[in-house]
């Protein structure tokens, strides 16, 4: 359930002095998300939880430096996550991700055992294409298709320009489109990159 700004200032004003029902309440509204997009972003599923778990942390001790006029909640609390994110995959980079958990995508069904095999071919050259991203590309995408953020939200997420945050989508489609046959993208995924 998404609250309005003012009803997350509520909270947050709450959490500051001292409530842990409001620190609960943004736990249990945000955690989904931070998960998903740690997990899209490192490609693990216990690292992820551990990023997001990190992030949280950080984000309560830190609740009095949070500035609303400068960013939403959820901006501010996916920034601390992103540049936790950073830091993990500086250190190691796995290797695949799961398309389909990252952007709530779900293939049709197969009917067949030939369809069935096809389907997950093209869904392992998706998911090796997407592993060959950089992070900083892979990071746009997910934050543009994964979580349905702006470009504006993205580039402040990432620390750049807005024009730089839509560079790095259509770079990422671009790689995407190199990669993939665009047929089988729209087949499977009904995704268009053009």
């Amino acid at each position: 359930m998404d609250s309005t700004p003012m009803q997350t200032g509520v909270t947050i004003a709450q959490a500051i002095a001292g409530d842990q029902t409001a620190y609960q309440q943004l736990y249990e509204q945000y955690a989904a998300g931070l998960y998903r997009l740690c997990y899209g972003l490192l490609l693990n599923r216990q690292d992820a939880e551990d990023v997001a778990q990190e992030a949280f942390v950080y984000a309560f001790k830190n609740l009095q430096r949070y500035d609303s006029s400068r960013a939403a909640f959820k901006t501010w609390l996916y920034t601390i996550a992103v540049s936790r994110c950073r830091n993990l995959y500086r250190r190691h980079r796995h290797p695949l991700l799961d398309l389909a958990q990252i952007f709530h995508l779900a293939a049709p069904c197969a009917e067949t055992p030939e369809a069935a095999m096809a389907q997950r071919s093209a869904q392992d050259a998706v998911t090796r294409a997407l592993g060959t991203l950089s992070p900083r590309l892979r990071e746009a995408l997910v934050l543009r298709y994964g979580h349905g953020l702006t470009y504006r939200e993205i580039a402040d997420m990432m620390g750049c320009p807005q024009k730089t945050a839509e560079s790095r989508v259509r770079l990422a489609h671009e790689r995407l489109r190199d990669l993939l046959q665009p047929a089988l993208l729209e087949e499977l995924y009904s995704v268009e990159f053009s």
